[in-house]
């Protein structure tokens, strides 16, 4: 197998807590979903899906598979004790071995980790689930104090290219009028949204004051990065974080 194209997010972490976001490089998907493509709800052949999954566990070391959800843009956030394949946007963690996980294409993940390292989350961040608070959601879930929690903004949709309707735009400005300054006109009736700074204004609105990455396109990176916007059918990738000891 190919190389695989993972790596460690630019992120402080405490001791004993992993975290790592994939590429679509390496790995044995073909055609539209060539590579690492870690989704097996896409189209792709199921085998390589799983050789890809076991290739990445073995890569990172995880000391248990990863706990994959089945995300459907909403603000559900399943616990540590909760079964893989549950419907849900995000995943937290309050004990070690547990692989908080979601997958991505457009879509934004975002990790979480406590100062202590006692307390992990992955969420999907897509707009209707941003624009329904999911991040302010999971973060209530910390035992930690918001101001004792970091975070990390991982491969994503950039401004430039994430045109919406103006329905989308409105959604937002209601529950924050300042959400407004994320958006840029685009063509007649549309407009340009900005996932990273929407992503930020809830995670300051929740009281989380540090917050790294938020800087990579998919659309825009064809060669590194799915995208669901860009090409239709295609791959996932995958952000994980999770504490070792």
């Amino acid at each position: 197998m190919p190389e695989l194209g993972v790596f460690a997010p630019d992120w402080p972490l405490p001791p004993g807590v992993r975290a790592a976001s994939t590429t679509r490089l390496g790995g044995v998907s073909l055609g539209a979903y060539g590579g690492f493509n870690l989704g097996d709800h896409v189209g792709d052949d199921p085998r390589a899906v799983a050789a890809n999954r076991a290739a990445l566990m073995q890569a990172l070391g995880l000391p248990a598979p990863p706990l994959w959800l089945s995300q459907v843009h909403g603000v559900a956030v399943a616990d540590a004790d909760d079964p893989p394949g549950i419907a849900a946007d995000a995943r937290y963690a309050d004990r070690p071995g547990v692989v908080c996980a979601v997958l991505t294409a457009d879509c934004l993940p975002l990790l979480l980790c406590s100062d202590d390292g006692r307390e992990v989350a992955a969420v999907h961040c897509g707009w209707r689930g941003l624009a329904a608070g999911i991040v302010g959601r999971v973060v209530a879930r910390f035992a930690a104090a918001p101001g004792a929690v970091g975070a990390w903004l991982g491969p994503a949709i950039g401004p430039a290219a994430f045109e919406v309707g103006t329905e989308v735009r409105e959604l937002f400005v209601r529950r924050d009028p300042g959400a407004a300054s994320c958006f840029s006109a685009g063509a007649v009736g549309r407009w340009l949204a900005d996932l990273y700074g929407l992503a930020r204004r809830d995670l300051a609105a929740a009281g989380v004051q540090r917050v790294h990455g938020g800087d990579m396109c998919t659309v825009a990176d064809r060669e590194r990065f799915y995208s669901y916007r860009r090409d239709g059918v295609t791959g996932r990738m995958a952000s994980l974080v999770w504490r070792a000891a």
